[in-house]
């Protein structure tokens, strides 16, 4: 607040609450010009302004008035020393400052236009408009003209440039930039407590209508006609004294009500505060109110809408535009308001013009804070890029009908000052490189290591409607971008650029609605991506969601950023995108040396939220190609590639690892996955996940050989998977359906059989802990899951994937490892089929220590696992590793691996590099201290790598290849160094078939059969970091080169090996005992009663289980597609026949199971199953089984188990023509 006194015509002084003295050099707009002075001074007109006054003022004596009128041709320079007060609005060519020249532009009380091609700041020159300490505070819009098609200079057209020794300082009036919605609003919903003051209330006369004071409701309505009857103006005085105390009435006279209106009924009006009723004329309007409206306006507009803030909405003032973020899935849900004047609303409060049509959410939902973000748009200083009204005449139109053509601002390096405040910036930006709203191009550092003091920031800043990204950083360090708002862009929005650029840190900022753009592969989307091949190799094809589709919000091209308390809430593509330049680009080519950016720490990233996103909320992962096109790779340059990020102290992969910590990030309604982190030792804390496909996978830093011992880990986190946040049915929704425990309706991410997860496990290793996971809740036909696996996956899966103190609420299914069908394809990856996690605390299985694995890969059962068939798993116990296994001539083969305890149940691999590579890698995961075999559907490769993967000291496993007789070979053993490269020779054996080897490490089958087989130990001697893939001197392997007959058949040696080398099943690790006081909750289980017949004619019972059984009122069953019926068996449905009878068995029996070659229980039909069933008080029973060894397959002590609704049931044994083992339950 100040208070001026007018010295003399053309100078007053005013005195400030904020300590700042303002000069008003009247001229012809009085603009205003502040500087310190202590608030005890005081003038009197009649002096001239004291010298102590003139020490102080911050003008320069030399600076001039300047208005040079409107003329599109007239070049302006300012320079050698001249200064100039810009003081009305002005139209020229362009305006160049230099050598010391200095433009101000003067606070007026009148809008100021200055409309200019360029303003180009260098050699000295300023322009200043306001300062940090004394804001701007008229109204002021520089507008840029010009056409693409017009000349250039260095800097291009439409544009402020700032070159070396430039100087620009731009502060507006301070203004909130952004908050959050803290009342959640409903499509067409105003919540403004507003009454419409209408004029068409009806016919002739007084019309009165009683109004709520705190909802603006209309309680009553009545219409006197003091025109036509006295009669009429006493029954309106009755009327107004009957109204309750507290109530609003608001009155409106139509056409005519004074001619019968009473002096009576005047005084009872006017004694409720009306000043003005007894002057009542025709169509006069008068409000009367009975108590203070101090929750209630009375407007003359309906389409009108209250915001609830978070926080006081400081400057904003009526005409401001806001934009309010989209809370669903779709980022096109975010809107514009207006702001009108709300004399009633509180400070946290705005009125807005309209309504919402979209839901927007204003509060936390299960745990997750879902507020909107509400941004303001408006400044007042405004740089502008004029615009043709449609596209015009270049590659843009093709993808664009409106003009792209835009203003820019760019910073060159060795500039003196730039700081940039409280502007907005509209129509800024053009779809060509170089020319962005808001550009620093290689300016090197610009915070204090650079000289700068104070730090080179733009803050505060609006931008919107723009034609290529937000703020660009290229080849700079050390700025700051605080409280900057990019709305409805094109491309990314907060973007580095090459990979040098550190340092900087984006703070408090917000972005929503980035579309895709045509300047990098990155930007473009899939239309874009297939029709833009300048750069690429003739021939190329494009792979949009490979090469290009990554449109972002944040795109950051070197780790060592600061991300704080931003949110990306809208992209075509992703929030946060984190990839690395293997070495810089452009014209930053050789600033560090190549990989440097993959080893590089994190800098702060904490407080961050995405949403509204199409792929993801965050990405860490990819890198761009770093050459030009050529023959062995057609891709443009830039286009996305492979990355791997492993952060090492100081970038050095020699020196100790550095976690990246992500910090209470929130990601919701991402339609792809709420973060997909790829990278060594990547951290997350206290991380809100909700409403997304995939809420959070973790993908390893996939370096090996040459892996560190690194990996990732997720804590006290929370995932939800199906939110109270319903989202609304628009006409265009495609993806609407039944979801959540209700199964109402509710937008969903990608379709309504798409298997939602909360915590995606790919490969690891990984660490989650003390997480919680809610409301995740399967459907028929969708297989919704607290934890899951990456769908049709060729990669490996770590067994030191650890999960520790999980607490689950509403959930249905706590794990899927997933089934033939939708999404899932027909599970035949490699990767599908060898899954697995280790429950260190049994907070998911229930059994501490126990692994969950597939429930069909024999290579880690044993025979006291427990099969959980709701989660196509099983529960098991054991100490398990990998060997990868590389082959090459041919690479495009495919393997078996058999486990000598199962023979009868092989795992087939196809390999994780498809078929086309020149070498091919095998991964499955083993049981240590185990014999395995491995057979091919060709002739045995030409050279065989294996390599022990998680084995520590001392472990081992024997394993057999399979060769064509004749072949010649030689096995290495040797250690792969990652630091060097080099690998050390233990020892090396040659031989061949036909003559038996007496070494120690291999044993020979002889070569009288077709095929045989080549036997080693492969051992680790080295001791192994907790999780390294290797031992800390490097990777053991064992190498195999083989000479191959020509014409040998497939190396498949199945038949010679077993059952000469079946082993026994033993289980080496016992199964953990039960948590006691819990219970594994099933729900779907049924049962089938087989009749088959011996050889002898013989009836024998066998028991099948099968899924999908609802337990209700009535048990329901529903056939198993893999219990299978032949003509030896006919199916009677327990459910139906048996199942009301269990509750009458009292007693457990121990089955023996006996047949000369196969298990089965052999009984009569007549035979009551009682002996099969009870009530426990764990609502648990174990049916053991004693079995004898066979030919093909060995049961030890083979049990399951399940539980329905309290019932509870056992693993029988196998008849011959029927599907082995059985659950019961009821």
């Amino acid at each position: 607040m100040c208070v001026c006194t007018c010295l003399y015509r053309y100078k007053c002084v005013c005195i400030c609450s904020c300590l700042f003295v303002c000069l008003s050099i009247l001229f012809s707009l009085s603009p205003i010009i502040c500087f310190d002075l202590s608030p005890f001074l005081f003038f009197s007109p009649s002096l001239p302004l004291p010298l102590s006054l003139h020490s102080l003022f911050p003008l320069d004596p030399e600076l001039q008035p300047w208005m040079p009128g409107h003329s599109e041709a007239h070049r302006v320079t300012i320079g050698y020393g001249r200064k100039v007060l810009l003081t009305s609005s002005a139209t020229v060519h362009s305006i160049e400052i230099t050598s010391g020249g200095k433009l101000v532009i003067a606070d007026s009380h009148h809008p100021i236009l200055l409309r200019t091609k360029h303003i180009l700041i260098g050699n000295g020159g300023q322009l200043h408009i306001g300062s940090p300490d004394c804001p701007y505070k008229g109204n002021l819009t520089i507008s840029l003209f010009g056409r693409w098609d017009t000349e250039h200079s260095y800097f291009g057209r439409k544009y402020i440039g700032v070159g070396t020794g430039g100087t620009l300082e731009i502060h507006g009036k301070k203004k909130l930039s952004w908050t959050f919605l803290n009342k959640t609003l409903h499509p067409g919903e105003s919540q403004d407590n507003s009454y419409l003051f209408e004029r068409g209330w009806g016919n002739r006369g007084i019309i009165v209508h009683v109004i709520h004071p705190k909802t603006g409701e209309v309680l009553h309505s009545d219409r006197f006609d003091t025109y036509r009857s006295k009669e009429e103006s006493r029954r309106l005085a009755k009327y107004v004294d009957g109204v309750e105390n507290g109530m609003i009435l608001a009155m409106v006279v139509n056409d005519e009500g004074s001619n019968n209106l009473e002096e009576s009924a005047k005084k009872t009006i006017s004694k409720l505060g009306s000043r003005h009723f007894h002057r009542l004329g025709f169509r006069y309007v008068s409000r009367v109110l009975t108590h203070d409206p101090s929750f209630i306006s009375i407007e003359r507009l309906s389409n009108s809408t209250v915001l609830e803030l978070a926080e006081p909405a400081e400057g904003w003032g009526p005409g401001d535009t806001v934009v309010l973020a989209s809370t669903d899935y779709s980022m096109h849900q975010a809107e514009e308001f207006t702001l009108l004047h709300c004399p009633t609303c509180r400070p946290t409060q705005v009125k807005v013009q309209g309504k919402p049509a979209f839901l927007h959410m204003g509060e936390e939902v299960d745990g997750v804070d879902m507020r909107a973000e509400v941004g303001l748009l408006s400044r007042n200083i405004l740089i502008r890029g004029e615009m043709d009204p449609s596209c015009y005449g270049n590659e843009a139109c093709k993808f664009f009908s409106f003009d792209t053509f835009g203003g820019h601002l760019k910073v060159e390096h060795g500039f003196k000052a730039v700081h940039v405040s409280s502007v907005e910036l509209q129509h800024m930006g053009q779809q060509s490189m170089g020319h962005y709203p808001v550009h620093f191009h290689m300016n090197g550092d610009v915070d204090q290591k650079g000289g700068y003091d104070p730090p080179t920031s733009v803050s505060d800043l609006s931008i919107h409607h723009t034609f290529s990204r937000c703020v660009t950083i290229h080849g700079t360090n050390g700025l700051l971008v605080k409280d900057v708002v990019g709305y409805d862009a094109l491309g990314h929005c907060f973007f580095t650029e090459d990979g040098p650029e550190e340092r900087n840190t984006f703070d408090h900022c917000l972005g929503l609605m980035i579309r895709a753009g045509t300047l990098l592969p990155s930007d473009r989307d899939s239309k874009m991506c297939r029709d833009i091949t300048h750069g690429a190799f003739p021939g190329y094809v494009a792979n949009p969601r490979q090469d290009c589709s990554a449109t972002s919000t944040f795109w950051i091209a070197n780790p060592n950023n600061n991300l704080i308390n931003c949110a990306a809430a809208g992209s075509e593509e992703t929030g946060f995108w984190f990839l690395f330049h293997h070495v810089p680009t452009g014209p930053s080519e050789g600033m560090y040396s190549p990989g440097r950016t993959e080893h590089t720490p994190m800098g702060l990233f904490t407080n961050n939220r995405a949403h509204s996103n199409y792929r993801a909320g965050m990405i860490l992962d990819n890198g761009v190609k770093t050459t030009q096109a050529n023959d062995k790779d057609k891709r443009p340059f830039l286009s996305l590639v492979g990355a791997r990020y492993g952060p090492h102290q100081d970038a050095d992969p020699f020196k100790p690892r550095v976690p990246a910590l992500i910090h209470h990030f929130v990601a919701y309604k991402n339609q792809d996955h709420g973060a997909w982190l790829r990278g060594g030792d990547v951290w997350l804390d206290d991380c809100q996940f909700a409403d997304n496909g995939i809420g959070l996978t973790l993908a390893s830093g996939g370096t090996f050989p040459d892996d560190d011992g690194s990996r990732q880990e997720v804590k006290n986190s929370l995932f939800v998977g199906e939110s109270e946040n319903r989202g609304m049915s628009i006409p265009d929704n495609r993806i609407w359906g039944p979801g959540g425990s209700d199964l109402s309706g509710r937008t969903l991410p990608r379709g309504v059989d798409f298997p939602i997860r909360g915590m995606q496990i790919y490969d690891g290793p990984i660490n989650v802990q003390n997480c919680t996971f809610r409301k995740y809740i399967a459907l028929d036909g969708r297989h919704t899951s607290a934890f899951g696996f990456r769908l049709n996956n060729s990669w490996q899966s770590c067994p030191k994937n650890n999960v520790t103190n999980i607490t689950f609420h509403d959930i249905t299914s706590r794990v899927f490892f997933g089934e033939p069908g939708p999404w899932f394809n027909q599970m035949q990856m490699d990767g599908d089929k060898t899954t697995i996690f280790h429950d260190v605390d049994g907070s998911v299985s229930e059994y501490p220590g126990a692994f969950l694995v597939k429930q069909d890969n024999w290579l880690l059962r044993h025979p006291d696992c427990i099969d959980v068939p709701d989660w196509r798993a099983a529960i098991c116990s054991g100490r398990y590793a990998q060997i990868y296994i590389q082959t090459r001539n041919p690479a495009n083969l495919n393997m078996q691996i058999v486990k000598d305890e199962f023979p009868d149940r092989p795992l087939e691999l196809e390999g994780a590099l498809g078929k086309r590579k020149h070498y091919q890698q095998f991964q499955p995961v083993i049981t240590l201290a185990k014999g395995y075999t491995i057979h091919w559907d060709q002739a045995a490769p030409a050279e065989i790598i294996v390599w022990l993967i998680n084995f520590d000291r001392n472990d081992w496993i024997n394993v057999g290849f399979c060769y064509p007789a004749g072949t010649t070979f030689t096995v290495i053993s040797d250690i792969h160094n990652r630091f060097d490269q080099r690998s050390a020779v233990l020892w090396i054996v040659r031989g061949w078939f036909g003559i038996q080897d007496k070494s120690r490490l291999c044993r020979l089958l002889t070569c009288r059969l077709p095929v045989s087989l080549l036997f080693l130990q492969v051992k680790a001697y080295n001791d192994k970091e907790d999780f390294a893939f290797c031992s800390v001197k490097g990777c053991e392997r064992v190498k195999i080169t083989a000479v191959i007959p020509k014409g040998s058949p497939p190396s498949n040696c199945m038949a010679q090996a077993y059952p000469r080398h079946a082993e026994m099943p033993i289980v080496d690790v016992p199964m953990p005992s039960k948590l006691p006081g819990t219970k594994l909750v099933r729900t779907e289980l049924g049962l089938f009663l087989t009749v088959c017949q011996n050889d002898d004619g013989t009836d024998y019972l066998c028991i099948c289980w099968c899924l999908q059984c609802v337990h209700s009122n009535s048990l329901k069953c529903y056939r198993y597609s893999n219990v299978k019926k032949d003509k030896y068996c006919t199916f009677i449905n327990l459910c139906s026949v048996v199942v009301d009878r269990l509750n009458k068995f009292a007693t457990v029996g121990h089955l023996r199971c006996f047949t000369p070659s196969f298990a089965f229980y052999l009984f009569s039909p007549s035979v009551s199953l009682l002996s099969l069933l009870q009530r426990t008080s764990e609502h648990f029973l174990e049916v053991k089984l004693e079995s004898y060894n066979t030919r093909f397959f060995h049961i030890n002590e083979d049990f399951a188990y399940t539980e329905v609704g309290g019932w509870v049931g056992g693993c029988v044994c196998a008849c011959k023509l029927c599907e082995f083992c059985l659950c019961l339950g009821a």
